[in-house]
């Protein structure tokens, strides 16, 4: 009797998102959202969203263990960033999942790159990606070094050659459609 318990405690896991929750971290990495709440998050300096799960605005919530970028209208891009900065050389890497035609975006000490549904909102270049899985689970590897940020997802080149500045902290924008962000975890490079 106990295995169809156990079979449908599964399920009910799955079905909620909790199955992110086996996820453990790579040496040296260390987590940037708890997957519990927005600590370590803010719109600004003095707007610090420790111990919440959902910003005054909507525009970002806590569901299922997930960060999630949430569509408003009328259509404004909002961006929550890390209350920390990252002056060192670093290795982000991050998991998300876009909705049909979605438009988000990680900013690495500022500059962004585009995070979205590439093969229906591009950009252009993006389009054509072969490992992309529309609207499954993809991962975005971020190295910084000496100023310039590579970029890939699912281990296909977007760009290696992003100008960033000497600091700053990593952001998440939410802009169009749902994107649903985990995982999301940092190795500071000596």
């Amino acid at each position: 009797m106990r295995l169809p318990v156990l079979c449908g405690l599964a399920l009910v896991l799955s079905v909620f998102g909790r199955a992110a929750d086996a996820f453990t971290l790579e040496a040296g990495f260390t987590s940037l959202f708890n997957g519990r709440d927005l600590t370590g998050w803010s719109y600004s300096p003095t707007e610090r969203f420790d111990g919440k799960t959902t910003v005054p605005d909507g525009r970002f919530t806590v569901r299922d263990g997930l960060l999630v970028s949430l569509p408003k209208e009328p259509r404004q891009g909002q961006r929550i960033w890390t209350t920390r900065e990252f002056p060192r050389d670093f290795v982000l890497r991050l998991e998300f999942r876009a909705s049909v035609n979605a438009d988000s975006g990680v900013f690495i000490r500022k500059p962004q790159l585009q995070v979205r549904d590439y093969p229906v909102a591009g950009p252009e270049p993006y389009k054509n990606l072969k490992k992309y899985r529309a609207q499954d689970w993809n991962e975005i590897e971020i190295v910084v070094k000496d100023g310039v940020a590579r970029c890939t997802c699912n281990g296909e080149l977007l760009t290696d050659t992003l100008k960033v500045p000497p600091t700053g902290p990593i952001g998440l924008e939410a802009d169009r459609g749902e994107v649903e962000y985990r995982r999301i975890r940092i190795k500071e490079l000596p």
